[in-house]
């Protein structure tokens, strides 16, 4: 009897071991610049994106969602309080998140979404094939500036000069600028540009632009300028001019106008790398992917406040219209 039961016993205790191993669920570690309830509709869209993918947050899986509210210098910390986690993947968001989630580990694989470009900031070896521990999806941020002044000068008419408020330590601060300055020279249109690194600094930049004589403003695709866009908007407000932003978000509190990738559908469809790592895949090699559809958002509100006409042609093309 002693014999069977101690044979009994072993036989079960590999049993149990698999069954452990089957029922690890998955720690998934998230670092964000913002507070969580300034980007809590993103929250919302990853967390409906793995519904989507079968898993169940909380159940299934376990999040750990770090806010940094703000704080840049926090990430790092932040970073390290994932690895001690032994989490299974990191996510990050673009600019200062992404760096702190790279420079924590080269072994755990980091998802990113919304970096500007990938390839440039060193994250990729290439878009097509990552290498490393990093991968997601870029927000083509370059490429869709000249495209913005494109648009804000058929939403005003006669637009000789405008103005661009952009971060100096964004790695890619020099190409833009350079390509602005192209394609502002191609449609006539002169770019002054203004700097801010620090929020303390938005408020100087902003009233330089104020005291300027362009006719419009554009905000860069920066982590600090969206942990601040309320600010931002309500300034630009004041100053009775027209605004070109790189998200929607900034023109649902006001501002006039954004032509950008949906975040929300981005950050949904962050979750298709998540499921595809945790059943195997390496994220060297995930292709990084790039938008495909980019929406036009107008606030005629705003317009009407402003005094300023749009076109029809422009309303025409609008993903949306906010009244």
């Amino acid at each position: 009897m002693f014999i069977g039961a101690l044979m009994g016993g072993v036989l079960a205790a590999p049993l149990v071991a698999q069954a452990q191993q089957v029922a690890k669920i998955p720690r998934i570690g998230f670092i964000v610049l913002h507070s969580r309830e300034q980007v809590r509709h993103l929250v919302d869209a990853f967390e409906s994106g793995l519904r989507d993918q079968g898993w169940v947050p909380g159940r299934t899986m376990v999040l750990e969602w770090r806010f940094a509210n703000g704080r840049s210098e926090l990430l790092p910390q932040m970073a390290a309080e994932l690895l001690q986690l032994k989490v299974d993947i990191i996510l990050a968001g673009p600019g200062p998140q992404a760096v702190a989630a790279q420079r924590a580990t080269s072994t755990i694989p980091i998802v990113f979404g919304a970096v500007t470009d990938p390839v440039g900031q060193r994250f990729a070896a290439n878009l097509a094939h990552p290498g490393g521990n990093m991968t997601g999806i870029s927000s083509m941020g370059i490429e869709l500036f000249p495209k913005r002044l494109e648009l804000l000068k058929e939403a005003v008419i006669g637009l000789t000069r405008a103005a661009v408020l952009l971060h100096p330590g964004d790695p890619v601060h020099p190409r833009l600028v350079k390509d602005l300055r192209l394609a502002g020279e191609q449609l006539g249109v002169r770019v002054d540009v203004y700097e801010a690194a620090q929020g303390p600094q938005i408020d100087a930049a902003l009233a330089a632009m104020g005291r300027s004589e362009v006719g419009a403003f554009m905000v860069g695709e920066h982590s600090l300028f969206f942990t601040e866009r309320r600010h931002i908007v309500a300034t630009i407000g004041k100053s009775g001019r027209a605004s070109m932003f790189p998200h929607r978000e900034y023109v649902d509190l006001g501002g006039l106008m954004s032509y950008a990738t949906d975040l929300v559908a981005l950050f949904r469809h962050l979750a298709t790398y998540v499921d595809k790592i945790l059943k195997g895949a390496q994220p060297g090699d995930l292709p990084i992917e790039q938008p495909t559809k980019f929406e036009l958002v107008i606030n005629l509100k705003t317009a009407k406040a402003l005094g300023l006409s749009i076109p029809p042609s422009l309303l025409a093309r609008a993903d949306q219209v906010i009244e």
